[in-house]
C-alpha cells in the first residue's frame, strides 16, 4: 500500500519561497506529483515527475517559471521548490502517486492529506 505525506506549507509573503516535501512509501514505480486547489476551485495540476526517471516531467504553463518539481530515490521523497509566489498560488497543495491513465495530468491511485499554502499580498 502506498502512503504518501506532505509537508511543508505555510503562510509567505507575495515574491517568498516554499518548498514542499512529499515522502512517499510503498511506491515501487510510477510517476508522482503535484496539485492543488484553490478555495472554491476546482482541483489543478501543478507538475509531475518520474519517480525512477526524472528526466520525464511536467509542469502547468501557469508555474514553470517559478517552479521546479524533484525527487530523491534514496529518501522516497519528492519535492516542489515554489519561488516568486503569488495570491493566487493559495491552496492546499496534494501529492499523488500512481497515475489512473497515460496523462500525468489526470487522476492519481494514491493522494496525500495535502499542505496547507497561503501567500499575502
Amino acid at each position: 500500500q502506498v502512503h504518501l505525506e506532505e509537508s511543508g506549507g505555510g503562510l509567505v509573503q507575495a515574491g517568498g519561497s516554499l518548498r514542499l516535501s512529499c515522502a512517499a512509501s510503498g511506491l515501487d514505480r510510477s510517476f508522482m506529483a503535484w496539485f492543488r486547489q484553490a478555495p472554491g476551485k476546482a482541483r489543478e495540476f501543478v507538475a509531475a515527475i518520474g519517480f525512477y526517471n526524472a528526466h520525464t516531467t511536467d509542469v502547468s504553463a501557469s508555474v514553470k517559471d517559478r517552479f521546479v518539481i524533484s525527487r530523491d530515490i534514496s529518501k522516497y521523497t519528492m519535492f516542489l521548490q515554489m519561488n516568486d509566489l503569488k495570491p493566487e498560488d493559495t491552496g492546499i497543495y496534494f501529492c499523488a502517486a500512481v497515475p489512473k491513465a497515460a496523462p500525468l495530468r489526470g487522476d492519481y491511485e494514491y493522494w496525500g492529506q495535502g499542505t496547507e499554502v497561503t501567500v499575502s499580498s
